[in-house]
């Protein structure tokens, strides 16, 4: 096994036991992106000087017998999430010059625990989509199948640790983006509780539902990674002031005996692939051969949260992308014109068609006449999703659904139709509305993986941790890769 195919928890021990040094295992994530991405294009930058560095300074605090879990491990970011002195583009042209001035605070926390920071990934422009074909730096394509999709909008993340282009990566999920490539891609995506990491360096879609995240290849690594995002941030003021738990303990506990599924009634609603129905059949019934209970529940609003999501998001990028304007950052504006001129010309020029449709509706969304239309009513229908997964909570310890409705789809499919994209989200924007932990865990990989997301109540990440490992324990798809 190349160095770069280990898991966090397996580098770890060679790592403590000087087996391999920080430099040995970078070296050979440097070597797996130069022989392969050109067929993936997973990352949009690699700093291989600064990576080099990094894992020289993890070696030397090894040697002085430093010890944490993420000290020397190498790892990939999400290009929307702010790297001190690089460029982060958001996959725009709007900022394709743009050098970050700071860091985010995830970023700042893993580099203080001297995790090694390999580069820059590819995404769907400033998040928006979920497939990475609205990047506008070209897709980033399947490493299980190149004629498809990786999903989106962290799809270059969860490419990069499929092929294990690095131990970990960072994403961000606003209503699905880390989880739905993850699923796509055959690897663990862990979306936070809205309030436990600090979005303080992200650049900003839907400020309401914005979460970092992470794609790694298995429960322990995610639990791992966690423990370093997590926390109260004064340059967030949502982050919520809760201590901490050891998330690894967590993950370590494998039994599924007495464990309450709940499966909402509502999906039957929705139409999905015979391969997703008949595997999330399959696992429902593994599920209870191994003591858990699947039991059904209701969420009425479940229909609905999909169209309130395309409401309230579009609003929130309305506001939000109204910064890049040419003045402060971004393309710059010829001096000489006139000042409404300038903003047309440099948006015109600086955002995709899909950046520019998701403006427009939610513009429009905000007008005088049409607040209480839409974005009020909205509002309302993400109140009573909140309360009834409160309500369901109080029957089961997680809620189960597929991930995405279908495996990955090919390349240029579904770009043409936006309703058909923003379907792909059907599953994931209710626990985003609702600011709860979800994970998505590989449910299959051969012919192409599907994913299974797991949904528990806010701020119960240990309980999530604890099922998603034992349910990992019970699919057993460890070591079966892509062929690259």
């Amino acid at each position: 096994m190349k160095l770069n195919e280990l898991t966090i928890s397996a580098a770890r021990s060679k790592l403590d036991n000087n087996e391999i040094t920080s430099l040995d295992l970078t070296k050979d994530c440097l070597a797996a992106i130069k022989h392969h991405d050109k067929k993936i294009h997973a990352c949009l930058l690699i700093d291989e000087i600064g990576a080099i560095a990094l894992a020289k300074k993890a070696d030397l605090r090894l040697k002085k017998g430093e010890r944490n879990e993420l000290l020397g491990i190498p790892f990939l970011v999400k290009d929307n999430i702010m790297t001190k002195g690089l460029l982060t583009t958001a996959g725009s042209k709007m900022l394709a010059n743009y050098i970050a001035p700071y860091d985010a605070t995830v970023i700042k926390k893993l580099k203080q625990a001297g995790a090694v920071l390999l580069g820059k990934t590819n995404l769907d422009e400033f998040g928006h989509g979920a497939s990475t074909e609205y990047s506008a730096f070209g897709p980033t394509k399947n490493p299980w199948d190149k004629k498809r999709v990786a999903g989106g909008s962290s799809g270059g993340s969860a490419a990069a640790v499929a092929s294990d282009f690095c131990l970990f990566a960072l994403g961000t999920d606003t209503g699905g983006s880390v989880r739905h490539p993850a699923a796509f891609c055959g690897v663990v995506g862990l979306k936070p509780s809205y309030g436990l990491c600090s979005r303080f360096g992200l650049i900003a879609m839907t400020s309401s539902t914005d979460t970092p995240g992470c794609l790694t290849k298995d429960v322990t690594d995610a639990a791992l990674v966690l423990q370093y995002l997590a926390g109260l941030d004064d340059k967030d003021a949502t982050t919520i002031a809760k201590s901490v738990p050891d998330y690894k303990k967590y993950s370590n506990k494998l039994s599924l005996k007495n464990i309450k599924f709940g499966i909402p009634k509502e999906i039957n609603n929705f139409p999905v692939s015979s391969i997703v129905k008949k595997t999330f059949a399959d696992i429902k019934n593994n599920i209870k051969k191994a003591g858990g209970k699947v039991v059904a529940i209701t969420l009425p609003s479940l229909d609905f949260a999909l169209a309130a999501y395309y409401v309230i998001t579009p609003c929130e990028i309305s506001s939000n992308l109204a910064r890049f304007d040419g003045l402060r950052f971004g393309l710059n504006h010829d001096a000489k014109q006139k000042l409404a001129t300038a903003y047309e010309n440099v948006r015109e020029a600086g955002f995709g068609d899909e950046v520019k449709r998701r403006i427009i509706l939610g513009t429009y969304c905000l007008s005088a006449g049409y607040y209480e239309a839409y974005y009020l009513r909205a509002q309302k229908v993400r109140t009573k999703i909140i309360n009834e997964y409160a309500k369901a909570f109080k029957n089961c310890d997680v809620i189960m659904t597929p991930t995405t409705p279908t495996p990955a789809f090919t390349l240029g499919a579904k770009t043409k139709n936006p309703l058909s994209m923003y379907l792909e989200d059907y599953f994931l924007v209710p626990a985003s509305l609702a600011g709860l932990p979800a994970v998505s865990l590989p449910l299959n990989k051969q012919p192409l993986p599907l994913g299974l997301e797991l949904i528990a109540p806010s701020f119960a990440e240990a309980k999530l941790l604890n099922v998603a490992a034992a349910c990992e324990k019970l699919i057993n798809l460890k070591n079966i890769k892509p062929l690259l």
